[in-house]
Formats: structure tokens, sequence, C-alpha cells
């Protein structure tokens, strides 16, 4: 269940290709932007106010058919790991996306993931999103046996850690898969990041949003 692409709320049918091809390539969000960019014909890329709808969806179409996958992740001989997760929803509700950077036990970063998340969805939706995509991607590509996640949410932490039920609607897929991967972690903790501390994942979460209000 931890590799397992779980599915995200309403996306327009061009945010599902970019999430699509997301998922070939493990959700590495700089991949994805650079064979984006080479894909669009001339001058232009994902976010370039020049490139149309039609332009992208066509160079999302190439990328699916030529078999992409996802690049080697760097390697990493230790066993522990830190894990940022944020989520941003602009309007909760609103076009929310999710963001997790793992790192090694040196705060070396490793891999940056993200992932739109729905077109009208909440903050807390997209934490829940952040949090499983952090653990099933760390999981595809390592043997994590320490992991500390960073994280500023209180509604996961009190749901994953803290034994509350999962209070808002639609999470319990992602609570579900977040509480399996955890348990093939044999330490794990959390770290409640205040509004104040920097978090790596915020960025990649404001690119996912960027994804998820992309239409039609």
């Amino acid at each position: 269940m931890t590799s397992e692409t779980l599915p995200v709320e309403h996306l327009s049918p061009l945010a599902t290709l970019v999430d699509e091809v997301l998922a070939r390539v493990g959700y590495e969000m700089a991949t994805v932007t650079r064979i984006v960019d080479d894909a669009v014909p001339g001058y232009g890329g994902l976010f370039d106010p020049a490139t149309t709808s039609t332009e992208l969806r066509r160079a999302l179409e190439v990328l699916l058919e030529s078999g992409i996958s996802r690049p080697p992740a760097p390697k990493q001989t230790g066993e522990s790991f830190i894990l940022y997760v944020d989520g941003s929803s602009r309007g909760n509700p609103g076009p929310a996306g999710a963001g997790a950077v793992i790192m090694d036990a040196e705060e070396n970063e490793l891999v940056r993931l993200g992932r739109p998340v729905g077109s009208h969805s909440g903050n807390n939706m997209a934490e829940y999103v952040a949090l499983q995509l952090g653990l099933s991607q760390l999981l595809a590509r390592y043997e994590p046996r320490d992991l500390e996640v960073r994280i500023d949410s209180m509604t996961v932490i009190r749901d994953v850690w803290q034994g509350d039920d999962p209070t808002e609607p639609g999470v319990e897929a992602y609570s579900e898969a977040i509480e399996t991967a955890l348990a093939s972690i044999p330490k794990h903790r959390y770290t409640h990041l205040a509004d104040s501390d920097s978090n790596p994942a915020d960025a990649l979460a404001t690119v996912s949003a960027d994804i998820a209000a992309l239409g039609p």
C-alpha cells in the first residue's frame, strides 16, 4: 500500500495529465518541470503564460507515451532520514498542493517531491497527501529504520501520532496508508514546526497548488 498511487481530489484534465507525468517520475518536481519545459515547442514551459493549454497538453501526452521513469535516487548508506512535509490550499478550499523533502540525517537534501491535490481542496487534505507522498516515496527509494517527520499540521499530528480519529472528510485512505508506512519504519517521531520555522517543502506545495489550478 505504501507505494500505491492514491487518488487525489478533482483536478482539471490538464492538471490530471501533469499528475500522471509526476507519478511516472516518482513525483520529483524538478524533473517534471525540466522535461515538460524541454517538451514544449519553442519558448515556454509548464508555468510560462505564453504556453497555451493545447501546447502543454500535447507535450504531456508525448511524455506519457515516451516511457519516462523515475530517475535513480541519490545514494544513501545510512538508515536515518528526515522528512519535511507541507500542504497548501489557496482559499481553503481552493487549488491545493502537497510537498515533501527527503533528507539524510545530516540534513542533505536527497529528493524534492510535489503533487497537486485538488482544484477545490482544503489545507488538511493537502497535509495528509503531503505526508503520504513523502512516506511512500521514501520507502520506494530507501530502507529507513529511523525517521523524523517535520510537520506543521497539528490535525495530522493528532491523528497519526496521538491516536485521534481523522476528523477531515475523505482522508481515510491517506490516514490508513500513512499508518501502514510508519509501521514498516522501526523508529519514527515527529517535530512540530512553528509558523516561523523554515520548511523546504512549502515551496513545493505552492508549486503543486499552481498545477492544481491549471485548466481546462
